[in-house]
């Protein structure tokens, strides 16, 4: 059974069917929604079951598509891209509950929402270079029309602002990808990883041209301006889609299409895109603690948390011991996973804050810990998991990454102090917003409802699952990266 395909393609099939059926209310949207990201999560659920294999990729399926060029519809899975399957199935499941809650223009609502759950799946899952294209590029139509239809006050101008930055800087990639054919006669991602077709100053031109495009998505520093203003416009499911799994675009294109594609260059080019890592970490960090709207705080710890993936990837490209370079990639691909649940859950929560109280000035809160009990912990819960700390999420994938950075490449330990300014600002924010003495203002603010319980409790276990005992989910992500630049 085409299990990858099912997976991908259920979603948007159930959108179409909602666009058919004559009764397209609110009600009858978003229990389509909700119906299909379930059934979706449950078929990459199975999918998990059939695991992955070492030295190549599991589960392929694959049919002619445009034979004259050799494209081929082909997918598959391997340590690196099935985390990021299980946990994009899963934020689009948390993010249709959710959003049960919007009534105006629903049925559009959700359709956008199940096509980008169909082009994130397919990104990830996608072994020939065109398709792999055509997912990246069409997953930015559903989140434009996302922002600038059901975002915040300056919608119009973010959506564009995030279309025009992505878009242009996707270009870039569609012409390595066309070197990358040139060079191999096909667009087999496989082919491309076994036997890089381009070295030399043609290999560096499409790393150079990579870079580009993923920096843009990851966002890395300088390129990272359009994120803060897509975060705080986007409806908050839009905010949880966006960071838990689209940026994830960037990082998981930088070690799938950089690292294994163009490996000589990147490891020529490995103490610069350290360098670029290393600011974007810092940068993130610094510009978060300047923030006192909630929301844009959490979106820069974004471009901070992205950096410790750059930093872990460039010194897998750099360290000359294939177990540091396994290490690194194990603490990168974790990283991206944690990311993924512990800002999820932030935004979520961010969002039901702003649901009661129309505001996300840090300033205008105050002592609700004692108002909405299960709401206060939960953030503290997930901004103890941001900013690092042992047990939760974010800790074995850092640890891990600094091991090996300390290891390889010393001076870019000076990244691991933002760590200090990560904690310094969500101690801040859960100083001002929910601790000190009550603002009367919020006195009959609701705490936590059930939906929304049903939203932040999977992503709080998983944080803390995570924490305490990784291994289940490193064990398969080594089972790619152990083999990868050896």
């Amino acid at each position: 059974m085409p299990l990858l395909t099912i997976a991908t393609f259920l979603p948007i099939l159930a959108g179409l069917a909602l666009i058919a059926v004559p009764d397209r209310s609110a009600r009858v949207a978003h229990g389509v929604s909700i119906a299909a990201t379930a059934a979706t999560f449950a078929v990459t659920l199975a999918i998990w079951t059939r695991g992955v294999t070492a030295g190549g990729f599991a589960q392929v399926e694959e049919i002619a598509w445009i034979p004259a060029i050799g494209a081929v519809y082909r997918m598959g899975l391997d340590g690196l891209s099935m985390p990021l399957v299980l946990l994009t199935s899963l934020l689009f499941l948390l993010c249709a509950i959710y959003s049960a809650r919007i009534g105006e223009r629903a049925a559009s609502y959700v359709v956008l929402m199940l096509m980008l759950e169909t082009t994130s799946l397919g990104t990830f899952m996608a072994l020939d270079g065109l398709l792999f294209y055509v997912f990246f590029e069409v997953s930015l139509v559903g989140m434009y029309f996302m922002i600038a239809g059901w975002g915040y006050e300056d919608r119009q101008r973010a959506a564009l602002m995030f279309f025009l930055y992505t878009f242009l800087g996707s270009l870039p990639l569609l012409l390595a990808i066309i070197g990358l054919y040139l060079g191999s006669g096909s667009f087999d991602m496989r082919a491309w990883i076994g036997a890089p077709p381009l070295t030399g100053l043609a290999g560096m031109l499409a790393l150079i041209a990579m870079l580009f495009t993923f920096a843009v998505k990851i966002p890395a520093f300088p390129v990272h301006t359009w994120l803060p203003t897509a975060h705080v416009q986007a409806p908050t499911a839009g905010s949880v889609i966006l960071a838990g799994v689209m940026l994830k675009f960037g990082t998981y294109g930088l070690v799938r299409f950089a690292f294994q594609m163009t490996p000589d260059a990147f490891a020529q080019a490995g103490q610069v895109i350290l360098a670029f890592g290393v600011v974007s970490a810092l940068y993130g960090a610094f510009a978060a603690l300047a923030q006192t709207d909630l929301k844009k705080m959490i979106a820069y710890t974004s471009v901070n948390h992205m950096g410790y993936v750059v930093i872990g990837v460039a010194v897998a490209a750099l360290a000359a011991e294939p177990r540091i370079r396994a290490i690194a990639l194990d603490g990168a691909t974790l990283q991206m996973v944690s990311h993924g649940l512990v800002t999820g859950a932030l935004f979520f929560l961010v969002g039901m804050l702003q649901d009661r109280a129309h505001s996300r000035d840090m300033a205008g809160f105050g002592g609700l810990l004692g108002r909405v009990p299960w709401l206060g912990w939960a953030f503290i819960l997930s901004a103890f998991g941001s900013l690092g700390l042992p047990g939760l999420a974010h800790f074995p994938a850092e640890f891990q990454i600094f091991l090996a950075t300390l290891d390889t490449a010393p001076w870019a330990i000076v990244a691991i102090l933002a760590i200090v300014v990560t904690a310094a600002l969500y101690l801040r924010a859960i100083a001002a917003v929910f601790l000190g003495p009550e603002n009367e203002k919020w006195s009959a603010m609701p705490d936590l409802d059930r939906r929304e319980m049903t939203v932040i409790v999977p992503l709080l276990i998983l944080t803390v699952l995570i924490g305490v005992a990784p291994g289940w989910l490193i064990d398969i992500i080594h089972t790619t990266m152990a083999g990868l630049g050896n």
